[in-house]
């Protein structure tokens, strides 16, 4: 994971670990040991003795470096590509002219709900010029949000909150408002909103293992009872809360997981043990307001960066890691050694480097080759002219291709785009994720795997038009396309081979039960990323923020530390529903099923 890190300062030397270099292969590559802290860094005696490899500098590897460090830690990260993971951003090659910027690009859009509380604090204690509480002040709350329908009138929600600003509103938007309520109303029947109303309220009372258990192992499409159901009902409550969102299907989607995901968030609407609004996004491009301060910030405690690194192999030997096979930029193989490794990488890139023996020394190794990982991918468009779309995210819920997306330039206060980014005619970015690549489209009827990256956009575009502008209001034109910029870990589509070097995990009935601890069974050798089992059952930069606190903290006892441990703030628990909780574990115990539950 991932910002480009060959101008931060390196830091060579330290103590080797314990078992010294593996070989590789024939030969032993040459050794690299993980750095140790130059003078001044700040570092006590003791502690920078202990010297520590984070393998992946995403939101998991950067957090795991930036508490290890506050704790006198020496650490090193290694990155095959560029610092910030699935979270960074980039400018689109070549499109900056007379002295602009290229154009801002991302893997996705970013949003951190109130739901959020580790992240956030994190985001407090990166620095960052002129705000009081750092990074996080970066944060801005869009004021509404859409669910874009197609072929009906847009649902359109207001997202207050303290010193909130509604938008100016016109009567022909109170009148589209209102027709999309009535339509909704009449389109899903009294009787499924109150069916999924009491299914809510079944889950809101289930205690622990009730919801570890049948819940777990229910699909959320079987738990809302969709499949006899009107379209409506289906689309807006069973497919667009888990595709749109969570990149899962609603008939394979664990029901844990997604009502957990809703219950978090209608209480963060209502105010309850939130960090802020619902839906918050940061006020500029995701590495000028939060990853290049970040590295900074870690640069200044000490810790080293090295990109261009691949982990091949985490060698294994007398029942500890005893280094870590590499390639180095330039293609080389090396062994890095360090007293202690936290891979921070993503699943479907960290069982790769897993031998037999290391699985043998840890089952739960073994059962990260049952998680399973989709296409959840963003795509960006760039206007010569400002669509009049919703002033915060839109939710397309009734596209093939389950599209999300928002209108950036509106947020980002500190910028003029035309005057900072491209070629001075681009005014605004409209960033979109696609969350389902396997679905046939509406041009050519293909899945978009089988697209090229150009049909790709002009399916996506055509689908954006098809849920924006359907209603007599053109909010898209195609005069107004400047040009669009697809993720460039996208590969191979349209040759029946396609590749996604940043996949997502997906939550399928089940796979809770898979997701590994953050330590393992190996002393010297934990796990961090958005795989890894945390409370909140989703694979989100909040999770994989938990998860490295969860693999320091493991350190921390391992090496038997007097630092601090990192604090881990679980989701919020509203206490007048403890009694409900309690009372449905006597129920469960008993075989009977939930108080509230008519099937």
């Amino acid at each position: 994971m991932e910002a480009s890190g060959s101008t931060r300062r390196t830091f060579v030397a330290g103590a080797a670990a314990a078992g010294g270099a593996v070989a590789a292969g024939s030969a032993a590559p040459p050794a690299v040991a993980a750095t140790a802290p130059a003078p001044g860094g700040g570092r006590s005696t003791a502690a920078a003795l202990v010297t520590v490899a984070v393998l992946g500098g995403g939101v998991a590897g950067l957090t795991a470096a930036h508490e290890l460090a506050e704790r006198g830690f020496a650490v090193t990260v290694y990155e095959r590509r560029a610092l910030g993971g699935k979270a960074r951003s980039m400018g689109v090659p070549g499109s900056g002219r007379g002295g602009r910027a290229e154009l801002p690009a991302e893997h996705g859009f970013r949003f951190f709900p109130g739901i959020y509380h580790n992240l956030p604090d994190t985001l407090r204690r990166i620095p960052f010029p002129g705000n009081p509480r750092g990074v996080w002040d970066n944060l801005v709350a869009p004021p509404e949000m859409v669910m874009a329908r197609t072929g009906k009138e847009d649902l359109r929600f207001p997202l207050p909150w303290p010193g909130h600003q509604p938008p100016d509103l016109t009567l022909d938007d109170l009148r589209r408002a209102l027709t999309a309520l009535v339509e909704t109303l009449a389109a899903i029947p009294a009787w499924e909103s109150a069916h999924f109303v009491n299914r809510m309220l079944v889950f809101l009372t289930s205690c622990d293992e009730r919801r570890d258990g049948p819940w777990e192992d229910r699909t959320w499409w079987d738990f809302t009872g969709a499949a006899r159901m009107s379209t409506d009902y289906q689309r807006l409550l069973a497919i667009g809360v888990t595709r749109n969102l969570v990149a899962t299907k609603a008939e394979e989607a664990s029901t844990r997981t997604v009502a957990t995901l809703m219950e978090a968030l209608i209480l963060n609407g209502l105010g309850r043990g939130a960090d802020g609004p619902v839906d918050r996004i940061l006020n500029a491009p995701t590495n000028e307001a939060w990853i290049d301060p970040w590295v900074d910030h870690l640069t200044s405690l000490g810790v080293g960066f090295r990109i261009g690194w691949t982990v091949r192999e985490i060698a294994y030997g007398s029942g500890r890691v005893t280094g870590i096979v590499a390639e180095d930029p330039a293609g080389a193989r090396r062994t890095i050694t360090a007293d202690h490794y936290v891979q921070a990488m993503p699943v479907e890139h960290a069982r790769r480097t897993w031998g037999a023996a290391l699985r043998a020394a840890d089952p739960q190794l073994g059962r990260c080759d049952r998680l399973r990982t989709d296409w959840m991918t963003g795509i960006q468009f760039y206007l010569t002219e400002r669509a009049p779309l919703v002033n915060g995210h839109f939710n397309c819920v009734d596209s093939p291709w389950s599209l999300t997306g928002i209108q950036q330039a509106g947020h980002w206060p500190g910028h003029d785009f035309t005057a900072d980014f491209g070629d001075g005619s681009v005014v605004d970015c409209l960033s979109v994720d696609i969350s389902e690549w396997d679905r046939p489209g509406m041009l050519y009827g293909r899945t978009a795997k089988r697209c090229t990256p150009e049909q790709v956009a002009r399916e996506v575009w055509a689908q954006l038009k098809a849920a924006l502008n359907d209603t007599g209001r053109v909010r898209l034109k195609d005069g107004a396309l400047h040009s669009w910029f697809l993720d460039p870990g996208v590969s191979g589509l349209g040759t029946g081979n396609p590749v996604n070097e940043d996949e997502l995990l997906v939550h399928p009935v089940g796979t809770r039960r898979n997701r590994p601890q953050a330590v393992t069974a190996v002393p010297n050798f934990f796990l961090a990323g958005d795989y890894v089992s945390v409370d909140i059952d989703l694979a989100t930069m909040e999770g994989a923020n938990a998860s490295a606190r969860a693999a320091v903290n493991g350190l921390l006892d391992r090496v038997g530390s007097t630092a601090r441990r990192c604090v881990i703030t679980p989701l919020f628990r509203p206490p007048e529903l403890e009694a409900a909780k309690r009372h449905d574990r006597v129920r469960l115990r008993l075989g009977l099923p939930n108080l509230f539950d008519l099937g």
